[in-house]
């Protein structure tokens, strides 16, 4: 991955969506450390509506690792998405877990061009919309795109694990 994945001043999920061939606009907006919320954050100074706003969450199962999606003005129904992996039990994973996991930092976790694959859901709300935006890999970079091809390049299934 190293400098490959970096090229051209890209983030591994720009330089993967490149790679796929995935059609997506970047969307730029000044980051505050002080936001509360990130997501909220990012609906806000690009002037999107909350829903269309997707954050990456990455959960222990005792499976393994897990990522679910849902938008920002919802939370993530850790039972549901259990259910939905077939796991007994779900968990938020330790930020530090997190960003070991995805190779990038809390706030900025892109659930495209992750270290490994995980089993990855985005919540069927997402289907709904033409496009959709998922961080970009740092804090202050959303990526647009169609919810399909989010599905498609992250290899994710749509269910209802939003609450």
């Amino acid at each position: 991955m190293g400098r490959k994945r970096q090229r051209a001043g890209g983030t591994p999920a720009t330089v993967a969506l490149h790679e796929a061939g995935v059609a997506f606009t970047l969307r730029e907006y000044e980051h505050d450390p002080r936001a509360e919320s990130y997501g909220l954050e990012a609906a806000e100074a690009l002037g999107v509506e909350p829903a269309r706003v997707l954050k990456t969450l990455l959960v222990e199962t005792d499976q393994g690792l897990a990522v679910g999606i849902v938008p920002v003005d919802r939370q993530l129904d850790l039972k549901a998405l259990a259910a939905v992996l077939g796991a007994k039990r779900a968990t938020l994973a330790d930020p530090a877990v997190a960003q070991r996991a995805t190779g990038y930092v809390v706030g900025g976790i892109s659930p495209v061009g992750q270290r490994r694959s995980h089993p990855t859901v985005v919540d069927s709300s997402a289907a709904a919309f033409g496009t959709v935006l998922v961080s970009g890999g740092r804090r202050g970079l959303d990526l647009e795109l169609s919810p399909a091809a989010l599905v498609a390049v992250t290899g994710a299934r749509y269910a209802d694990i939003a609450r």
